[in-house]
């Protein structure tokens, strides 16, 4: 008859169901109790919690035996309590009816991580309600909530151009039958989702057969325990370029390629992170693939317009799409498998600590909580060579040389 008791039992945060938090915030809300008798109460808590942790199973055999290994890591962010009704060595009678209490804890003002769930490790953040009586097993409610800390690529180190070349040498039977070389540059390191990067790129193709140019922006998860990492690889985004032919040499004048609405980067935790690449490369006959890698940073607030007047071309797309809305109209074909665009040398190197590498369409299906598919911030208002505030047209025009 216990459970008739309790007529309802809810934990309600303020705001809307996808709200976000920052660090030193308030989180605030109330726990509903509704009761359809008289019941008698030890203690009623609020724990408020935010927890990275990094974990998976590794199993070798040992003769007929197999042994597993645990390997697993945990970071504490914050930890708060508060008491609605605080256990003081006698019971509390609670009357009939409806009971509201309303609780508020502040988030720390250190810089906390984003939220984020993976296959080997997850940042959350919750609050969690218990409510203990005597002779009864403490009922308790828990509800996550996200919080995204910025990333603001108006900065200089984001803002600074990331270029880089590479060459190789084609063989055919210990022959050398000329080079490849790839040179490759981008604006910035730093961009939101739903930006478009401007690649600009020269392949010289020394060799007497056809390549194919090609780039791609690659999400790299790492997870760290116990000194071992454990990382996941994925494209997340796909553009290929004209054959070059023998002899002949190909320039990318910004082709563009579009970042789809996935999550920010992960650079401030110690045992989970997420990196994101831009690969350039191309297949090399009788040898390896060539790849030139340019490091990326996904970041949560946008190229201000006024932060530079030569703003790129890619900047200017971003503010003509729907950025709130990540929309992207168009259907791409979907990525290549991880492995066709890293080199053969570090696909070996990889392949004893890397899984296969999985799709993200699943990945963007996911709560907002875990892969963060659109942000709540606006984006500052598009720039405008023309005078807000002209001049009349009866006005006479002054004179510059009296």
């Amino acid at each position: 008859m216990a459970f008739q008791s309790i007529k309802h039992f809810a934990l309600v945060l303020d705001g809307p169901d996808d709200a976000v938090y920052n660090s030193g915030e308030m989180v605030t809300g109330v726990v509903v109790l509704e009761l359809n008798r008289d019941i008698k109460v030890r203690a009623l808590r609020v724990h408020g919690r935010g927890v990275a942790t990094a974990h998976w199973l590794e199993n070798r055999s040992v003769g007929v035996n197999t042994v597993y290994n645990d390997y697993t890591s945990k970071i504490t962010y914050f930890r708060k309590r508060q008491h609605l009704i605080r256990d003081n060595g006698e019971l509390t009678v609670l009357s009939a009816g409806r009971h509201e209490y309303p609780f508020s804890f502040q988030l720390p003002e250190e810089t906390l991580v984003t939220s984020f769930e993976g296959k080997h490790g997850s940042i959350r953040y919750w609050v969690k309600v218990k409510l203990h009586r005597p002779w009864s097993t403490v009922k308790k409610i828990k509800k996550e909530f996200t919080v995204i800390e910025p990333i603001d690529i108006n900065t200089p180190s984001l803002l600074a151009p990331q270029a880089g070349t590479k060459e190789k040498m084609s063989r055919i039977w210990y022959r050398n039958c000329g080079q490849v070389s790839i040179t490759a540059k981008i604006d910035r390191k730093g961009y939101t989702p739903g930006e478009v990067i401007p690649v600009f790129a020269e392949f010289d193709n020394s060799t007497s057969r056809s390549v194919m140019p090609k780039a791609y922006i690659t999400q790299t998860q790492t997870f760290i325990a116990r000194g071992t990492m454990k990382q996941k690889r994925a494209v997340v985004a796909t553009l290929c370029g004209d054959i070059v032919g023998a002899h002949r040499r190909e320039t990318w004048h910004g082709r563009a390629i579009k970042i789809p609405p996935v999550g920010p980067s992960i650079l401030q935790c110690r045992i989970i992170k997420v990196e994101y690449m831009l690969r350039v490369c191309v297949d090399v006959p009788g040898t390896s693939k060539l790849s030139l890698e340019l490091p990326l940073v996904m970041g949560t607030i946008p190229l201000h317009p006024f932060g530079s007047r030569t703003s790129s071309v890619s900047s200017q797309y971003s503010m003509n799409m729907e950025w709130i809305r990540m929309a992207i109209p168009e259907q791409p074909e979907p990525p290549p498998e991880y492995s066709s665009v890293v080199t053969d040398e570090q696909a070996a190197q990889n392949s004893t600590a890397i899984q296969q590498p999985e799709d993200l369409s699943g990945v963007l299906e996911r709560p907002f909580m875990a892969y963060v598919q659109e942000f709540r911030l606006r984006p500052p208002p598009v720039y405008s060579e023309v005078d807000p505030n002209p001049q009349p047209l009866t006005m006479r025009p002054r004179c510059m040389t009296c």
